[in-house]
């Protein structure tokens, strides 16, 4: 899943893709380096970020949307609002990746529930300008007992909405309302996520806990744009884990990756060794 954040103040590439024009190439620029999916988003979810306008959210990502699934490629929203969800399922998404599990806003499920679209539910606590202030997972089995058991409580009433459950994807939220620790236990233990019965899509790319795990010798975490390496590392765990899904900024390097899982999963050819 390509990454095209029509921002101005995303962590990654706020600012770098605002206008529709930039955005729809960059999008093209993904599904050239491989992308089976591009994940279209108008709000940013950094730590401390503020919402924007809904009329600013549908300005930012219809237009982009729409020109890229008249172009053949699968779309996803990334949207917390039933308001842009519609729009954007009007114009051609085909996914509905919505950060907050239908938490921020209920009708979402409803919106979703009345068309034929994957719905993607991420583990969230809150908005992310207080996010950081819920990030205690003291109870037994710490953060991962507690994502299965929200994430699960989530998927309980999406099917109370109507939505097939066929048609959910999952997401442990690294990140969000998450410190470093919360986000490498759960990447260390994504199959105790297996009994909720549902595909994970997983987005650690550039995030601040890899900067952290790389930082310098003064503390300084690693600057975004040299993170990629170690993000590759885990694609490459998460692939071997059997994920639905990656959301990444750099396609060609998590595409490097999974040829090489693939490789390795094949049966050897006896001759091609000799």
């Amino acid at each position: 899943m390509g990454v095209v954040n029509v921002t101005p103040d995303s962590f990654s590439d706020g600012g770098r893709f605002t206008s529709p024009e930039a955005a729809i190439a960059h999008g093209r620029r993904l599904l050239a380096d491989g992308a089976d999916l591009i994940d279209i988003g108008g709000e940013s979810t950094r730590p401390g970020a503020t919402r924007p306008l809904v009329a600013e959210e549908l300005a930012r990502v219809v237009p982009v949307i729409e020109a890229l699934a008249a172009e053949g490629a699968v779309v996803s929203v990334d949207t917390m609002r039933a308001e842009v969800a519609r729009a954007a399922i009007d114009v051609g998404a085909r996914i509905v990746n919505d950060v907050s599990g239908g938490l921020a806003d209920p009708e979402v499920l409803d919106v979703v529930a009345a068309a034929d679209v994957v719905y993607v539910a991420m583990h969230w606590r809150a908005h992310s300008d207080r996010m950081t202030d819920f990030a205690s997972y003291d109870g037994p089995g710490g953060v991962v007992a507690a994502v299965r058991d929200e994430l699960g409580a989530r998927l309980d009433a999406v099917r109370a909405a109507g939505v097939d459950e066929r048609r959910v994807v999952l997401d442990p939220g690294l990140g969000f309302a998450k410190r470093g620790e919360h986000n490498w236990a759960l990447l260390a233990s994504l199959d105790a996520l297996d009994v909720l019965g549902r595909p994970l899509l997983v987005g650690a790319s550039r995030k601040s806990f890899l900067g952290t795990l790389l930082a310098g010798p003064d503390g300084a975490p690693r600057p975004v744009d040299e993170r990629e390496a170690a993000n590759t590392a885990v694609t490459t765990l998460c692939a071997r884990a059997g994920v639905w899904g990656l959301r990444v900024h750099d396609v060609r390097s998590c595409r490097d990756a999974l040829a090489v899982v693939e490789a390795l999963s094949r049966e050897p050819d006896r001759e091609e060794d000799r």
